[in-house]
């Protein structure tokens, strides 16, 4: 086991299933002893998380969306997740930078170069070497058709503007995740979340056992 802070991201369309797996890592992580800190993006401060209302719910071009989470995730940075590493801790987040490729730059259309350097702007820290590019240790990103999560998704609650979108938006979301996959290879972790629960979990904690990060007896 790494005694080191661990940062670990959920990626992947509403109705993929993270939330669940999410928790279940965090219980397994807790039982091998590590302190786990649970956010998400966009949110995880108060500040955040007014913007991710906002985001949400309210009007507003792909370039104010794109601003929008980037402030929230520069707070979220400073004031949660940089914090929680520099303790030794396992960070696991609902969403990151990711998302927002998938979002504004697949689903919106927005400008991929204007990401590339919004990111490099905010998720650069201080605390280490200059040309440091915070990203996730591993991304685990659960790939589910648009079809299947839209049904497994209806009637169970109010969908926020994104949800509301048809399914040409989300397969350019999909589309979206598939070339970050491929452009970060090193630290994604492709799920086929049109398993079973039980299946998809098994696969999770592959990933984290291969690592050495949890123990067999994590299962």
């Amino acid at each position: 086991m790494t005694p080191g802070g661990l940062f670990i991201s959920f990626e992947g369309i509403d109705g993929a299933g993270k939330s669940t797996h999410i928790d279940a890592l965090a219980q397994a992580f807790r039982a091998q002893g590590r302190v786990v800190t649970l956010t998400r993006e966009p949110g995880g401060t108060p500040l955040a998380e007014k913007l991710r209302s906002l985001v949400l719910n309210d009007p507003m071009d792909a370039m104010t969306e794109a601003l929008l989470v980037f402030a929230a995730r520069r707070d979220h940075l400073q004031q949660v997740i940089e914090p929680a590493l520099a303790r030794a801790e396992v960070v696991l987040c609902d969403r990151f930078t990711d998302a927002t490729f998938a979002y504004q730059g697949g689903g919106r259309g927005f400008d991929l170069d204007t990401l590339l350097f919004l990111e490099r702007l905010v998720q650069t820290t201080q605390a280490l070497d200059a040309n440091f590019v915070r990203q996730p240790d591993v991304t685990v990103w659960f790939d589910l058709s648009p079809e299947l999560a839209a049904q497994r998704l209806a009637g169970a609650r109010v969908p926020d503007k994104f949800e509301a979108q048809p399914a040409a938006f989300f397969a350019r979301v999909r589309a979206g995740y598939l070339a970050r996959c491929e452009a970060h290879s090193q630290r994604f972790a492709r799920i086929n979340a049109g398993q079973s629960r039980e299946a998809v979990w098994a696969d999770v904690l592959t990933v984290f056992q291969n690592k050495g990060w949890l123990s067999q007896a994590s299962a």
